[in-house]
């Protein structure tokens, strides 16, 4: 917006960058086809609009103190008076001025409305301008509000308001116009004189209609502007005698216009203008903004008041469509949520997968784009920019703590970097459980689905563009665009609803199948693991398994095979992780362990030839194991390890240490070999193998735990083998983080 040499009362120069700080509600001037009396307490004028001598006979200066009995005669001044006293100013009153007054308005039937602007009582008198319309009846109010009232549809009331106001206002395109959240507008709905070209569906950024002039339109429902050429009349004094400031005319309805504004209109060829206010829990939500081409234009008073009226009404309609459309709009997506229920409960696919494949799951949110993270594995579908971006988002949009749906329709303001993807992904939708497990919706920037409808006006103003005309529609979509860059379409509070909804069946979708996954992995690892030791003579050996405190399956295990020339060996061993996956690749790890030495291969070359199976069939998966080889003949033991926490001897004495085991790497690190270590064995040497679950404890190691028995006086007690592993478990006593298993073992023969 721009403007030449105007002035405020405050005396400051308008221009674009003045716009959003013009005091308009102070403007010190009225339009020219009415007047303005500001009376004090005594009902006498304090101020008056210098146009009163023309109108109503009496010159401004002789004006200032006159009673209302001088300037308007005794019958009007006494409907007044008696108005004022009665404080109804909301109906305005209909007079017919006596003719001996002199003025334009002498003998003519005039409106009158009053309204207080602080410890003022503020008459304005305007002609009725042409005879009162037939077309306000209470028969025809009925109908219009009857017509209103069939619409379902908010975008149908809408159209239909725009008819109505037209018909009873007779300008040449009436339209209404809606505020998105951040207030710029977009034209809903139009009325119009058929050679004029449309401007329905375009945009104007909020900086069109300032916040105060927004503010102006939330408490006084209508504004008029009869001829855009008009020159303003001024009040005189200029400002109030008693408080040395300007008449306050926020309530006026002849309050003179931002010249910003008039500058606007005239640069789209507007010649008179109206807009009514559409108001909904006290918010301004749109307005009637009614346009005239042809010359000057006023409606009658009771035109006016019938589009105000029809306004209030549309409103409260309004807000009532929006709350049962939200209504219908959830109970619909309830519906395509139920299909999409149906179709993942019902698939072999594991759940996410299925999600993610669901024909309607953009749908779901009107998204364009779907990213889904589970165990820092991204899965996408539709239109989503790379993996990196998507972490970005994911890393802003979702923070501790984590389970609600966080929604933005601006990336950018998040984090300014995301402005570089905003063509996919202006906007995100996302609910996440942890850093590693997420979904987000995507939506592209409002420009990539707007765009002009045609010229905005007409050719010469086409023409003029770029030249001498400071502002138009087209530069103002122009605006708005900018304005929007990075923005997508703002996401319903029932698109939050239903992803809440979402994550609650996809959440028991998950534990079903967990749950009978487990199940199935119980069983195997049942199978699999005996629950007692085996009997062997010659040899006292127990074994104890625990499970973790957090995780019912794990991936400890443990072995006894009895190999040739009498030796048997024992194994222990870990498979990193916890789970049905836990389980299955513990299965395979052990059984592989036994077929090689089944086949002849010695403890270190089975661990050997084991991490190279890890490493070509096990990919995600490490694990670490200990085998030890036991001679009952020659009482020896070959212990070998990969990766293993090296296993403790007890003595007959009861005191306990660790073996200098050597250990290769862990098994599926592909690189290291076994040696193997030898031990004697004296008669009275229980040989513990266990894994890391017995010692280590949240925020704890091997060392300081067994630092912690050594310092706490531990000694196993003379007994057998399943005594000796009991007092061990109840020496570290506490809740543990992974499961544990200890196998014990003693010669009955020794040396």
């Amino acid at each position: 917006m721009t403007s030449g040499a105007s002035h405020t009362p405050a005396y400051v120069e308008v221009d674009l960058s003045t716009c959003d700080r013009e005091p308009i509600h102070v403007p010190g001037a009225i339009q020219p086809h009415g007047v303005l009396l500001a009376l004090d307490e005594d009902q006498r004028v304090a101020m008056a609009s210098v146009n009163v001598g023309l109108l109503l006979g009496t010159a401004h200066e002789q004006a200032l103190g006159a009673d209302l009995y001088a300037l308007l005669g005794r019958s009007a001044a006494e409907a007044v008076a008696e108005r004022i006293a009665d404080w109804t100013p909301a109906e305005p009153l209909v007079l017919t001025l006596p003719g001996e007054l002199g003025g334009v308005l002498a003998g003519e039937e005039v409106d009158i409305t009053m309204h207080r602007s602080g410890g003022r009582v503020v008459v304005e008198i305007e002609s009725l301008g042409r005879p009162r319309s037939t077309l306000l009846s209470y028969q025809s109010a009925r109908s219009a509000m009857a017509r209103l009232a069939a619409w379902q549809r908010v975008d149908g009331l809408l159209a239909q308001l725009a008819v109505e106001i037209r018909q009873l206002t007779e300008f040449d395109r009436v339209m209404v116009y809606r505020f998105d959240r951040n207030w710029n507008g977009e034209v809903v709905a139009e009325e119009r004189r058929d050679d004029l070209n449309p401007f329905l569906g375009l945009h104007y950024p909020a900086s069109d209609i300032p916040a105060q002039a927004r503010r102006m339109y939330t408490v006084n429902w209508t504004r008029l502007i009869a001829d855009v050429r008009y020159q303003p009349v001024h009040l005189d004094p200029v400002l109030d005698p008693d408080t040395g400031a300007p008449l306050d005319l926020t309530h006026s309805t002849l309050r003179s216009v931002s010249p910003i504004h008039l500058e606007y209109l005239s640069n789209m060829g507007v010649t008179a203008s109206m807009s009514v206010s559409i108001v909904i829990d006290g918010e301004l939500w749109g307005l009637v903004a009614c346009h005239h081409y042809s010359g000057p234009h006023r409606p009658s008073r009771d035109a006016r008041s019938a589009a105000e009226f029809l306004g209030q009404v549309t409103s409260s309609q309004i807000a009532e469509l929006e709350r049962a459309e939200a209504r219908e709009d959830a109970l619909a997506v309830q519906g395509t949520l139920s299909r999409i229920s149906a179709r993942v409960s019902a698939s072999d696919e594991a759940p996410l997968t299925q999600l993610i494949d669901d024909p309607e799951v953009l749908d779901l949110v009107r998204a364009s784009g779907i990213a889904i993270c589970y165990g820092d594995e991204i899965s996408t579908r539709g239109d989503v920019p790379d993996e990196s971006a998507l972490r970005r988002i994911a890393d802003k949009l979702l923070t501790p703590p984590y389970g609600e749906p966080v929604a933005s329709d601006s990336l950018p303001e998040v984090d300014r970097a995301l402005g570089l993807v905003a063509d996919v992904a202006a906007g995100a939708l996302g609910i996440g459980s942890s850093d590693d497990s997420w979904i987000l919706w995507l939506r592209p920037e409002l420009p990539e689905i707007v765009d002009w409808g045609g010229d905005p006006r007409n050719k010469e103003l086409y023409a003029a563009e770029g030249q001498e005309v400071r502002l138009s529609p087209r530069k103002s979509f122009d605006l708005w665009r900018e304005v929007v860059r990075g923005h997508s379409q703002p996401w319903a509070e029932w698109e939050l609803d239903v992803v809440r909804s979402l994550r609650t069946f996809m959440n028991a979708v998950l534990l079903q199948r967990s749950r009978e996954q487990i199940a199935v992995a119980e069983s195997l690892q049942r199978t699999v693991l005996a629950s007692d030791a085996p009997h062997l003579d010659g040899m006292d050996v127990a074994v104890r398994y625990e499970s973790a405190s957090s995780y019912r399956l794990g991936g400890d295990w443990w072995d006894a095979l009895k190999l040739d020339g009498g030796r048997i060996a024992f194994v222990v061993g870990d498979v990193a992780g916890h789970g049905v996956s836990a389980v299955g690749a513990m299965t395979q790890v052990r059984a592989a362990l036994r077929a090689h030495m089944h086949g002849g291969a010695s403890a270190c070359e089975s661990l050997d030839l084991l991490d190279s199976l890890v490493v070509d069939l096990l990919p995600e998966q490490v694990a670490t194991a200990v085998v030890a080889v036991v001679d009952p003949a020659a009482a020896t033991i070959e212990i070998c390890s990969a990766g293993h926490p090296p296993p403790l001897l007890v003595r007959a004495d009861g005191t306990i240490a660790e073996l200098p085991v050597q250990s290769r790497p862990l098994l599926g690190v592909g690189a290291g070999e076994s040696t193997p270590t030898s031990v004697d064995l004296r008669s009275g040497d229980t040989v513990l193998l266990y894994t890391d679950g017995l010692v280590e404890r949240r925020d704890d190691d091997v060392t300081s735990a067994l630092e912690r028995l050594r310092r706490a006086g531990f000694q196993a007690r003379p007994g057998s083998v399943d005594e000796l592993v009991d007092q061990l478990l109840a020496g570290l006593p506490g809740t543990g983080d992974d499961d544990t298993t200890i196998f014990g073992l003693r010669l009955d023969h020794a040396r």
